[in-house]
């Protein structure tokens, strides 16, 4: 059995959440501002399915990319050098994310992105929490990811593309642009192959842990970000 939480009680200590499945802490609580980003703040995140309780996680290894490490791939690199689309910051959340909800996965049945969720974290973009990054081609949005920023600490949510390698493209500008403003760390949450080709990697909970302290300990305070993106060359 694991914890409910009812109220404002705390979260359960990460020592308590299972090994199998891989990282769940607790049920219950709800999707408040607050609530959400007390558990960002202790490694924590809400993942469920649609008529399930919220569910809280914490797995042990995390999945983790640190921005210079993003790996750029021959294909990619030609990509980014072309200049054939256009990246904008917080200029489209609301579409970003349910895009993102609403795009076909392979390996997923349905969405875990829900009409809660979606609601949850528009909220924490108004709040200057939650942030999107776009690729537009010819005023078409075809790819993007949304995350949440708290102090020099990014936690990557999802992404989409209805282009090839508009997600990546997303993902690359996204970590320069968090290279450049001394963000260091960028939480995935899950080891997947796509993650991996990108340069993510698994550390323990418990260093994981350490740097997440330090990182949202940071004095940078919430609010949009530019709308539009950095255009540096690729190299």
């Amino acid at each position: 059995m694991i914890p409910w939480l009812v109220g404002d009680a705390p979260f359960p200590p990460l020592a308590r959440a299972l090994a199998d499945p891989n990282g769940l802490l607790c049920a219950g609580g709800d999707l408040s501002p607050e609530r959400i980003l007390d558990a960002y703040r202790h490694g924590i995140f809400p993942w469920f399915a649609a008529g399930e309780p919220i569910l809280w996680w914490s797995p042990d290894p995390r999945m983790v990319l640190f921005p210079a490490e993003f790996r750029i791939s021959r294909s990619l690199r030609r990509t980014l050098r072309a200049g054939r689309y256009e990246v904008r910051l917080d200029s489209a959340f609301a579409a970003v994310i349910a895009a993102c909800a609403d795009t076909p996965r392979a390996e997923q049945a349905g969405t875990w992105i829900t009409r809660e969720m979606q609601q949850a974290y528009r909220r924490l973009h108004e709040l200057g929490y939650a942030h999107s990054v776009e690729t537009w081609v010819d005023g078409t949005l075809v790819g993007g990811l949304y995350g949440l920023a708290i102090g020099r600490m990014f936690y990557g949510e999802s992404m989409f593309a209805h282009a090839t390698d508009a997600s990546k493209i997303a993902a690359a500008h996204l970590a320069r642009f968090l290279e450049a403003h001394g963000f260091a760390m960028i939480d995935c949450q899950m080891n997947t192959p796509h993650l991996a080709s990108l340069g993510a990697r698994e550390i323990p909970r418990s260093d994981f842990i350490v740097r997440l302290r330090e990182l949202t300990e940071a004095a940078v305070a919430p609010a949009l970000w530019p709308v539009d993106g950095a255009r540096a060359p690729w190299n």
